[in-house]
């Protein structure tokens, strides 16, 4: 049997996986081909826009400048996932594009990509360090919505950087739920609620 064979056989499998699933059961992603899952991770999203790219360029001089001011404990470890958010981007940028996320879920990732280009949010991005922590949680919070319907494969396939995706998720969520503020996390989850409908 040959290995496109067997590769046939294996996206039927899973196909047929996919089809007998109740929506108890764990989600399957598609099976998504050898030369488009070679290439998955190569994607340039944005070397056309140069607002984005300076968006990216921007927040990693930033976030590398300001780190070294004392925020506190929390707040350090906070400033430390801060180096994650450009990978968070493109993150985001690479599922509104992939075709195994629902239409419905990219015009929620296209509001989460409008607030991270956004300066005046939340938490305004001209603010040292701070400005950019609201940013952060709100992709973090919004990729976790995401998760509830999607298989983590998906996020995992798009995900450039090299920590593991799903713990630093969890640790940010755990640290931002001790740092912030109790109005910003209102805000966030209404901000969340609000653009998921």
């Amino acid at each position: 049997m040959s290995l496109k064979n067997i590769h046939r056989e294996e996206i039927m499998i899973d196909q047929e996986k996919h089809d007998t699933a109740t929506d108890t059961e764990e989600k399957v992603a598609r099976e998504i081909p050898p030369d488009e899952a070679e290439n998955i991770k190569d994607r340039v999203v944005f070397t056309d826009d140069e607002r984005k790219m300076k968006f990216y360029e921007d927040l990693r001089r930033k976030v590398k400048d300001v780190s070294k001011s004392k925020v506190g404990k929390l707040g350090g470890q906070l400033t430390e996932y801060l180096f994650l958010l450009p990978d968070f981007f493109i993150l985001v940028c690479r599922l509104a594009m992939d075709n195994r996320v629902p239409a419905k879920k990219k015009v929620f990732i296209g509001a989460i990509i409008a607030y991270l280009l956004m300066p005046l949010d939340i938490i305004p991005d001209f603010i040292p360090v701070i400005g950019h922590i609201d940013d952060l949680v709100l992709v973090v919070v919004g990729l976790n919505l995401i998760l509830k319907e999607i298989d983590k494969q998906v996020l995992l396939d798009n995900w450039s950087g090299e920590e593991n995706l799903l713990e630093m998720m969890t640790k940010i969520t755990a640290t931002a739920d001790q740092f912030l503020d109790k109005n910003v996390w209102h805000r966030i989850n209404a901000w969340i609620s609000k653009k998921s409908e």
